[in-house]
C-alpha cells in the first residue's frame, strides 16, 4: 500500500515543455509544490515571454514598413510627370511639378504605411492574445470557434463598409486623386479636401461639401492630374473669312504662350484645330492649349478676353442669335359675308 502511495506521489504532474513545473518537482519530488511553482513562475514568464516576443515582432515588423515607405517617398523611377512639359520650355515645368508629384507621392507612401502597421498590429495583438489566454488556462477552441462566427456575420452585415475600405485601399495604391485634386464622380464634383479608408470629401464651386463612401464611386474624372487642356470653341459669322479668322486666333494664341505671366501655366505652343461645327447662328473653330494642372479655367478665361478684343479690333463678328420672322396678312372677308351684316 505504501509502495503504491509513493508511486502516485512520484508520478510526474507536468505536461510537456513546463520547466518549471519539472524544476520544482525534480528539487522537491512534491507534485504540490510543483503545481504552484508553475502558477506563480511558470505562468508569468511565460506570458512576459509572449509579450516581449510580440513587442519586438511588432517593432521589427514596423521598422521594415517603415523602410518600405521612405524608399516610396523617394520613387524608385524617375519622375515621368514633368516630360509632357519639356517640349519648349525645357526642365522649368518639370521643376515645377516636382514638388506636386513628391508630396502626392509621399501622402499616398504615409497612408499605406499607416495601414500595413494597424493591419501588423492587429493581427499580432489577435495571435499573441489568444495565446496569453491558453497561457492562462482558458479554452481558446469556443474563442476561436465564435470568432469565425463573429467575423462571418460581420463579413454578411457590413458587406458596404468592408466595400468602402477596399475602395479606398485600391484608390489610394493606384492614385487615382488625392488631396487638392479636381474630380468629378458623377453625383457631386469639386476639390478634394479630404481621403480616408472608408469616404471622401470634396467641396464644389457653390461650396458645398459632400461626403462620398469610396464604395459608392464607380467612376473617377481627375481634371488637376499631370497636365490639363483648355478647349474653346469660338463662333464667328458665316460672312467671316475662315482662313483670316484661323490666322487672328493662331496669333492671339501664340502672343498668351510668350506672355512671361502665363509661361509657368501654358506648357505647349497652342494649336488651332479648325472649324469644329457649322451651328445654326454661326461657325465654331476650335483652339486648344495644354496648361498645368488646374490652370485651365483661368488660361479659358484670359484667352476669351483677348479673343474678344481682338475681334473688335479686326471687325471680326461674333454673331448673334438670329431668328426668321414671316408677317403673313390676314385674308380679306367675303362679299356675302359684308352684305348680310349691312341688312342686320
Amino acid at each position: 500500500m505504501h509502495e503504491r502511495m509513493f508511486a502516485l506521489e512520484t508520478t510526474d504532474p507536468c505536461a510537456a515543455g513546463e520547466q518549471i513545473c519539472d524544476a520544482a518537482f525534480g528539487l522537491t519530488g512534491s507534485t504540490t509544490a510543483a503545481d504552484i511553482a508553475d502558477v506563480l513562475i511558470g505562468t508569468p514568464l511565460a506570458i512576459i515571454g509572449l509579450l516581449l516576443l510580440g513587442l519586438v515582432l511588432r517593432w521589427v515588423l514596423h521598422r521594415l514598413v517603415d523602410r518600405v515607405v521612405r524608399r516610396a517617398e523617394a520613387g524608385v523611377l524617375p519622375d515621368k510627370v514633368g516630360r509632357f512639359s519639356m517640349v519648349r520650355r525645357g526642365a522649368s515645368h518639370a521643376a515645377a511639378s516636382d514638388p506636386v508629384t513628391s508630396t502626392r507621392r509621399v501622402q499616398r507612401a504615409k497612408t499605406i504605411g499607416s495601414l500595413l502597421k494597424s493591419i501588423i498590429t492587429g493581427v499580432l495583438v489577435a495571435m499573441f492574445g489568444t495565446m496569453i489566454l491558453s497561457e492562462l488556462g482558458v479554452n481558446i477552441a469556443p474563442i476561436i470557434a465564435s470568432a469565425g462566427i463573429l467575423g462571418l456575420a460581420l463579413g454578411f452585415g457590413a458587406q458596404s463598409l468592408v466595400k468602402d475600405f477596399l475602395s479606398g485601399i485600391f484608390m489610394i495604391l493606384e492614385d487615382q486623386y488625392g488631396v487638392g485634386d479636381v474630380i468629378d464622380i458623377g453625383e457631386a464634383d469639386g476639390t478634394v479636401e479630404a481621403v480616408s479608408l472608408r469616404v471622401t470629401r470634396l467641396r464644389d464651386v457653390n461650396g458645398t461639401v459632400w461626403y462620398v463612401p469610396n464604395g459608392e464611386i464607380v467612376r473617377v474624372g481627375n481634371m488637376s492630374q499631370n497636365w490639363a487642356r483648355t478647349v474653346l470653341d469660338i463662333s464667328v459669322g458665316y460672312g467671316e473669312d475662315l482662313a483670316r479668322v484661323r490666322r487672328v486666333l493662331q496669333e492671339v494664341a501664340h502672343d498668351l504662350w510668350e506672355d512671361e505671366d502665363y509661361k509657368q501655366l501654358v506648357i505647349e505652343e497652342p494649336e488651332v484645330w479648325g472649324v469644329e461645327q457649322l451651328g445654326p447662328e454661326g461657325v465654331l473653330v476650335r483652339v486648344t492649349l495644354k496648361t498645368a494642372p488646374l490652370e485651365q479655367w483661368a488660361v479659358a478665361r484670359e484667352m476669351r478676353q483677348r479673343i474678344k478684343a481682338r475681334f473688335d479690333h479686326e471687325g471680326i463678328e461674333i454673331p448673334l442669335p438670329q431668328r426668321v420672322i414671316w408677317n403673313r396678312a390676314e385674308p380679306a372677308a367675303p362679299a356675302d359675308d359684308a352684305v348680310e351684316g349691312d341688312r342686320q
